[in-house]
């Protein structure tokens, strides 16, 4: 199978993955709130994101791994491949053993730093078992789904996702419905997915032929801790939310935060997905020096991820307050309609959706070190900013820190790749930019046309398709005058490839 053929593979996997973590993500929360309260459901959120912080120990190497593995499995190294794999095999495990460590510390630390009305003991046991699977990914999971990113055969590992993901879902519905104990589906659910590691290492055995047992002679991975102020920026840009809402607010926020972040996370993770391959394809470009073929292929994803993100975010923008409202509707322990919030935090997921190809092109070059103070200073500024401003303004507060901090980073993304790697002009995006901005503002103006009081899910949905028409309209129309020949260009590639190679950047 081609490289060609393996992304659109993986992009369609992930795609439909990231629907059903969309879907399902959905439906246990409002299980969680409507049989436990909002308290609970602030409790998990918040321990799993305290629980995501051991991520940080990785110190960035899993990119840096997956960047070492292009060469050789583009050579067909075995040699140089087990040695890679058996390097961050050892790695992750000792970061498993850390992983016990800090869940003892938690043990200790976290009962009394989160302010909640549950004994110490129901926390407790709930951080135990929510900490088995994350166990687990370390332990066992890391280096081989690292290896099937990197050989383009990552569709394999979403394949197991997706069972283990629906099956979790229906099992965790039923106990909830039943009325047992939270500690219990939680168990239950951390058991369901120990088939992923299982399976992940079943398919790795069978169809690579590593060598465990080969001699390191000095480290494989090079540039391994290059790629630790990228991963520490990245984490902290995820978990300071929460963490910073557990510390300095309630759980009852923390519970807001996550009905909100689902929706925009959810529409991130579906970008995220759809584009999961550009990393490992454009690693093999890199790889094999085909630079013309690479930046050709840049800019017409470039444009692409744009418009799709103009008219995705746009949309969840218009839509996110009518959709909390039904979607806590009879919830009354707190108030979940927050309109400035959920549209800064709609904002800030845009920005960070915007620099996808971006930090796709720096990791697929391998470019760690030259980037890596940037990732220090949105670590910094999220921090800072978020602390700063929860206090006064809350939910909206910690939502500015997050926006400004992928502001400036995706900023910085874009003067680097032009100085750089690209070698463009910056008003390329300026441009896409100007577009966008113009897309939005001609949006909220036509949508607020739209007449339509939602009281039902009927009428939401009625309301979300009236939506989508108007925006999708705008951004066709708006695309078709400022992008006219890659739009026409693109629609006659869609027009005659059923049978795809996968080469729209070839547009003359």
């Amino acid at each position: 199978m081609n490289r060609n053929k393996k992304l659109l593979l993986n992009s369609a996997t992930s795609v439909i993955y990231q629907v059903l973590t969309v879907i399902c993500g959905f439906i246990l929360p409002r299980l969680y709130l409507s049989h436990y309260g909002s308290e609970v459901n602030g409790l998990i959120t918040s321990i799993a994101q305290f629980l995501g912080f051991i991520s940080l120990a990785e110190l960035g190497v899993g990119a840096v791994v997956q960047s070492a593995l292009y060469k050789p499995l583009a050579d067909k190294n075995n040699d140089e491949i087990s040695r890679i794999v058996l390097s961050a095999k050892r790695f992750y495990r000792k970061i498993a053993i850390f992983l016990v460590v800090y869940v003892i510390a938690l043990v200790i630390i976290y009962p009394k730093i989160s302010s909640s009305s549950f004994d110490y003991w129901f926390i407790v046991s709930l951080l135990l078992i929510i900490s088995i699977s994350t166990f687990m990914q370390y332990f066992i999971s890391m280096p081989y789904r690292l290896l099937l990113n990197a050989d383009q055969v990552g569709y394999v590992f979403v394949a197991i996702q997706i069972i283990t993901l629906v099956f979790n879902t229906a099992i965790s519905s039923v106990l909830i419905i039943l009325g047992l104990d939270v500690r219990i589906v939680r168990f239950v659910a951390a058991i369901v997915f120990l088939m992923q590691p299982a399976g992940l290492s079943l398919y790795v055995n069978r169809h690579y032929n590593l060598n465990m047992k080969i001699k390191l002679d000095g480290e494989p991975i090079k540039q391994k801790w290059n790629g630790f102020t990228q991963h520490v920026a990245a984490v902290v840009l995820d978990k300071t939310d929460v963490a910073v809402l557990t510390l300095f607010s309630t759980l009852k926020n923390v519970s807001i935060y996550h009905v909100y972040y689902m929706v925009v996370y959810g529409i991130y993770s579906l970008i995220q997905a759809a584009t999961s391959g550009l990393q490992s394809f454009w690693g093999n470009m890199y790889a094999k020096e085909e630079k013309k073929e690479l930046i050709a292929s840049f800019d017409y994803f470039e444009w692409l991820l744009h418009a799709v993100i103009t008219f995705l975010f746009t949309c969840t923008g218009l839509l996110i307050v009518p959709f909390v409202k039904l979607y806590t509707a009879g919830i009354s322990d707190a108030n979940y309609i927050i309109p400035s919030f959920g549209v800064m935090l709609t904002l800030s997921y845009s920005i960070i959706s915007i620099r996808i190809p971006y930090f796709a092109i720096v990791k697929a070059a391998g470019h760690y070190k030259q980037t890596q103070f940037s990732a220090l200073i949105e670590a910094v500024l999220n921090i800072i900013i978020s602390i700063s401003l929860v206090f006064k303004y809350e939910l909206l507060g910690v939502a500015i820190g997050t926006f400004i901090a992928m502001l400036y980073r995706t900023t910085y993304f874009v003067w680097y790749l032009s100085k750089n790697i690209i070698n463009r002009p910056v008003n390329r995006f300026i441009q896409r930019i100007l577009i966008d901005i113009l897309t939005l503002s001609l949006s909220i103006l036509f949508s607020s046309l739209i007449k339509i009081q939602v009281n039902s899910v009927g009428s939401w949905i009625f309301l979300a398709l009236m939506t989508l028409v108007v925006v999708g309209a705008i951004v066709v129309i708006i695309n078709f005058i400022f992008n006219r020949k890659v739009v026409l260009a693109s629609y006659r590639i869609l027009k005659k490839r059923l049978n795809m190679s996968l080469a729209p950047w070839n547009l003359k």
